[in-house]
């Protein structure tokens, strides 16, 4: 027997609950498939978890800067790492219950808890139920990479998501990957009061950037006490008494690392070897994630993908801005593009860094007639208030249309004040019309217009 929709949603991250939401606003009937947590993983073992213990971590860190601020507190500062869990816990029950609730209540949608597997472009089998719809869409995320090294099957080691479940407080806690997810995690656990050491392969961290930021958050890292190895070779793990070796070639530093744990943070891959997509036809690109146009279709009509799966972006944000787009295309006869969209994310280390746009590598690269400003978060009142001074402001300008190219904001706030500068690029309008803004003071976002005031040409 086959169950009939007017469309079928396979996953519930992002984007899909708010399109099952819009697709019932529309009179279609709809269809939801979740094979295991609702609201995907920002909800459970992403964003939202891991900033929760990020806030934890902080508080820890200002308990122990009480002195600076003149705030003296008694005794040794202590970490319930249960209680660290169970805060966390309480915080994506919170979330998870709320999504899973909204589903259940949205008219016209039928929710299903299973795995889901296409068997042809219109049909989806769930728990042995055949359903079928003209129109599918794709929302099944991604997961955490294991990677191919030696010893990976012999040693007992965690991704980030295995993290989600730990209550204690690892004695030396070995991270391999210094990018985005390794990087909050060395910060996080150095400030619960574990020794962490980040071995990175390439010759300096998150090597999408630019060297001066790469340079800056390895110093704003090794300043708590993180110890980082470069240039790692030939990673391979290997049991040891006092719990795991990592072994590489690193620099600096002896060839074998010992710690208690190891968590490999070497970047996320997409769910999609399981989903039947040879048998619909549906196309994917080397690294296996669905190929999709500007507006989101895979190549067999009638089939979209959203999020993490597509390759399109790696953020909660894109998956979100993934749905409004095809809500756009499919419901408002307006033809947004995933190419309109400013590429912007942010480093949840503390202090934080918010990206957007170019980095001045690729304007260079560009040949572009190009401006360039920089300016120490050191001049920053707010930043001297806090005693936060690390960082800095970035910005990348194009001399001959004055529209901002890219820009990097490194320093407390920088994850919120980088928003001043998103609108402006969507606008399309001119760099001075920040530079001509009235900003509040004493505030990180007054500096945006003397940072603007301050541009040179790039050499």
């Amino acid at each position: 027997m086959t169950t009939t929709f007017d469309a079928i949603i396979i996953g519930t991250g992002q984007a899909g609950p708010s399109l099952a939401q819009r697709m019932s606003k529309e009179g279609m009937k709809t269809a939801i498939i979740e094979r295991k947590l609702f609201g995907g993983t920002c909800v459970n073992v992403g964003c939202i978890p891991t900033k929760a213990l990020v806030a934890s971590a902080r508080a820890a860190h200002m308990a122990r800067r009480g002195a600076d601020f003149g705030v003296v507190v008694g005794g040794p500062i202590n970490i319930d790492m249960r209680q660290v869990k169970a805060r966390k816990d309480a915080i994506v029950k919170q979330s998870n219950t709320g999504v899973t609730k909204w589903l259940h209540s949205i008219d016209n949608l039928t929710v299903y808890e299973g795995h889901a597997r296409l068997e042809s472009a219109k049909t989806v089998r769930v728990n042995g139920e055949l359903l079928e719809a003209d129109k599918i869409i794709l929302n099944v995320g991604g997961r955490p990479v294991l990677p191919d090294m030696p010893g990976i099957h012999d040693v007992a080691h965690m991704t980030s998501s295995d993290m989600m479940d730990v209550d204690f407080l690892p004695d030396h806690l070995i991270i391999v990957g210094g990018s985005y997810v390794g990087l909050e995690f060395a910060q996080m656990y150095r400030r619960f009061g574990s020794r962490v050491t980040v071995v990175e392969m390439g010759d300096r961290l998150i090597g999408r950037e630019d060297a001066d930021i790469s340079a800056a958050v390895q110093e704003i890292l090794e300043a708590e006490g993180v110890d980082v190895r470069l240039k790692a070779t030939c990673i391979g793990l290997a049991n040891h008494e006092k719990g795991v070796a990592v072994t590489a070639s690193c620099e600096p530093g002896p060839e074998e690392v010992i710690g208690s744990h190891v968590l490999l943070a070497v970047g996320r891959k997409p769910n999609t070897n399981d989903l039947g997509l040879d048998t619909a036809g549906v196309e994917t690109d080397a690294r296996g994630y669905i190929t999709v146009d500007d507006q989101l279709s895979t190549n067999v009509p009638g089939i979209w993908a959203l999020g993490d799966v597509n390759g399109r972006g790696a953020f909660t944000h894109t998956s979100y801005n993934d749905y409004e787009i095809l809500a756009a295309n499919m419901f408002e006869n307006d033809p947004r593009r995933v190419s309109d969209r400013i590429m912007t994310y942010g480093l949840f280390i503390d202090p934080p860094l918010g990206r957007i746009g170019m980095t001045e590598a690729q304007v260079r690269g560009s040949g572009r007639n190009a401006l360039i400003g920089k300016m120490i978060m050191e001049r920053v009142g707010r930043a001297r208030e806090r005693s936060e001074t690390q960082g800095f402001m970035k910005v990348l300008v194009d001399a001959e249309s004055e529209k901002i190219l890219g820009a990097a904001i490194l320093g407390i706030g920088g994850d919120e004040v980088i928003h001043s500068l998103t609108d402006v690029m969507y606008a399309g309008a001119s760099y001075k019309v920040v530079q001509r803004a009235t900003h509040i003071h004493p505030t990180v976002s007054e500096l945006v217009p003397t940072l603007m005031g301050d541009l040179v040409r790039m050499n």
